[in-house]
């Protein structure tokens, strides 16, 4: 085994509604990896309040070293909080959205980004599985918050 953590399948949505806007959000930007937009990083974290958890969705020339941080906050970054609910990056639309649907209306809502985070990345998509089903358990990536936040590296590497 070369430590990856083994859980069970998750066989149910899960009961908060923020758990699962935030789920599908993830899930939505996985969709992306899938259909040949690995180059695309989130940059999760929380508010200051600590009420809401949010993502950015950003390619991967934007972001810093660390492998999470973009370098330029003010292009290109698609920004989501769970304090939108269920209206994905503000959109009216997207209550009733599966991940897929998502996925397609952020090609065509945010084309620049996608267009950048057009490309293979199998390392980074690697470790997005991993956090995907650690996300299906209910432990979402936390690496910003305005307070001091514990990351469990032993989990979940930061990503490469």
């Amino acid at each position: 085994m070369d430590g990856a953590q083994v859980m069970p399948v998750s066989l149910s949505p899960p009961t908060d509604p923020a758990i699962r806007w935030a789920g599908r959000l993830l899930a939505m930007v996985g969709e992306l990896h899938k259909v040949g937009y690995q180059r695309l990083r989130i940059a999760p974290g929380m508010a200051p309040s600590g009420c809401h958890w949010r993502c950015h969705v950003t390619p991967a020339g934007n972001v810093a070293a660390n492998g999470w941080e973009p370098l330029d906050w003010s292009r290109q970054v698609a920004s989501y909080s769970t304090g939108q609910k269920d209206r994905y990056f503000g959109w009216e639309d997207s209550s009733q959205d599966s991940a897929r649907h998502l996925a397609a209306k952020f090609i065509e809502r945010f084309p620049e980004i996608a267009r950048d985070g057009q490309g293979a990345d199998w390392a980074y998509a690697g470790w997005y599985v991993a956090m995907l089903g650690g996300a299906e358990h209910g432990t979402f990536p936390v690496f910003f918050a305005d307070y001091p936040v514990e990351i469990a590296r032993g989990r979940l590497p930061p990503p490469p």
